[in-house]
């Protein structure tokens, strides 16, 4: 029970961490705090999984660094595939698109990505899973348990509101789609329409939905454009 505990609560330290790089990176490079993720917390679980995975599975390698390495770089490319195909599946939407990149696997992988994410997993492995680890030792047992149970009835209700609000946003995909007759090619219109139906609703964590993500927030202001665009040939008219 105390090992469970302690990986609950590890997985949550880097689900925190990696939503914290993730809100970083998009504040720099475009001024702007975005909550990123597909949860409403301030956590990504694809980072707190993929640390588990190598805290648990990769630790008898820490002794032969070049082995760690690949193996790292190979789970985590398993793992970002995997969740990319289990996303768009499940939710028919695409979160990620590395297609512009080089060397990508069907847009859900790129060897650009990986190569930083596997030096972060030899961070993980080597400094900061003692550091972690340390600290939650110290942690009394009850207290430990109170936590990581706390943690998990936490993200189980994050998640089931989190698909609820990804359902919502289908329904409005396909009401707009039933209410007009567009041509099979036309889906990149439909697409901008579903983003203003989103928008202009009252619903602040459908909003987050399409702020969390470059590729929805760019479609966004296209949309905004076309509205503009909509209204100068109206008054043409």
């Amino acid at each position: 029970m105390q090992l469970v505990c302690t990986y609950i609560l590890l997985f949550f330290i880097y689900s925190f961490l990696g939503w914290c790089m993730e809100v970083l990176l998009i504040l720099i490079s475009q001024k702007k705090f975005v909550n990123r993720g597909f949860l409403i917390g301030p956590y990504c679980p694809i980072y707190g999984t993929g640390a588990l995975i190598m805290t648990i599975f990769l630790q008898k390698y820490l002794d032969d660094p070049v082995t760690l390495f690949i193996l790292i770089l190979l789970s985590c490319s398993v793992l970002e595939y995997c969740t990319s195909y289990f996303l768009e599946k499940r939710y028919h939407t695409r979160w990620w698109d590395y297609k512009k990149y080089r060397f990508n696997i069907n847009g859900r992988i790129c060897l650009e990505t990986m190569i930083p994410f596997s030096i972060l997993g030899m961070l993980i492995m080597y400094k900061f899973n003692p550091f972690f680890l340390s600290l939650i030792e110290k942690i009394p047992s009850t207290l430990l348990i109170v936590l990581a149970v706390l943690i998990v009835l936490i993200l189980l209700v994050d998640n089931i509101i989190s698909s609820k609000i990804i359902l919502d946003i289908q329904k409005i995909n396909a009401n707009v789609q039933k209410k007009m007759l567009i041509k099979k090619d036309d889906t990149e219109r439909i697409t901008k329409l579903v983003k203003d139906k989103i928008l202009e609703s009252q619903k602040l964590l459908n909003k987050r939905i399409v702020h969390a993500f470059p590729h929805l927030e760019m479609l966004m202001r296209k949309q905004k454009s076309l509205k503009r665009t909509r209204k100068k040939d109206r008054k043409g008219n």
